[in-house]
């Protein structure tokens, strides 16, 4: 395959939420470009599995909500790959609590789960996957980053985040809130050049 991105090759990539449909496709075009990727997840049997036929790609084990064992997943990757260059995080997802029964709420209806019944722990699970999920892999990865004063941090969020679709509030502000932390990061690292 020629490719237009000869600057990744070489290149080292963490990729959370990797043996997802998006994230999986994502970790073969990194491939392609002759990246070195390693697929953060918490099941490392079965990531490997995966990507087993995929060139220079690692599954390592981590939770995106757990910093210990995301600073133990970057350690891994530091030793196998070198640097990390390039942040992916992808890992994200709903809790079937967390969302509505009705699209739009015509009367208090104890038998549907509207939003006066979505359960608090399922919505704050929403969050943490989604937005802690973000926020503790950028807090451990680019430090690599900053260190070498280069890198691409890409945080896949959705459309719902600008257009909420029916049911999944949490989800929806959940990938709002990412969208609007990247945002702020992309100020934060602008004299870093990431």
């Amino acid at each position: 395959m020629q490719t237009s991105f000869a600057d990744l090759k070489n290149k080292t990539a963490v990729i959370t939420g990797g043996s997802g449909v998006i994230g999986f496709s994502i970790v073969r075009a990194l491939a392609a470009y002759g990246v070195k990727t390693a697929v953060i997840t918490r099941n490392k049997k079965s990531t490997e599995e995966k990507i087993s036929s995929i060139e220079n790609t690692i599954a390592v084990e981590g939770d995106v909500i757990d910093r210990v064992s995301l600073l133990k997943a970057k350690e891994e990757i530091n030793k196998t790959f070198g640097k990390v260059d390039i942040l992916i995080n992808c890992a994200g997802g709903n809790y079937p609590k967390a969302t509505t029964g009705l699209e739009v709420l015509e009367d208090k209806n104890e038998k549907v789960q509207s939003i006066f019944g979505l359960d608090v722990e399922a919505v704050n699970n929403v969050f943490h996957l989604n937005f802690l999920g973000t926020l503790l892999p950028v807090q451990v990865f680019a430090e690599d980053m900053v260190d070498s004063k280069n890198g691409v941090i890409l945080n896949i969020s959705s459309i719902s985040s600008f257009r909420p679709l029916t049911k999944v509030a949490a989800y929806s502000a959940a990938k709002a809130a990412i969208n609007n932390f990247t945002q702020w990061l992309s100020v934060h690292f602008a004299g870093l050049n990431i």
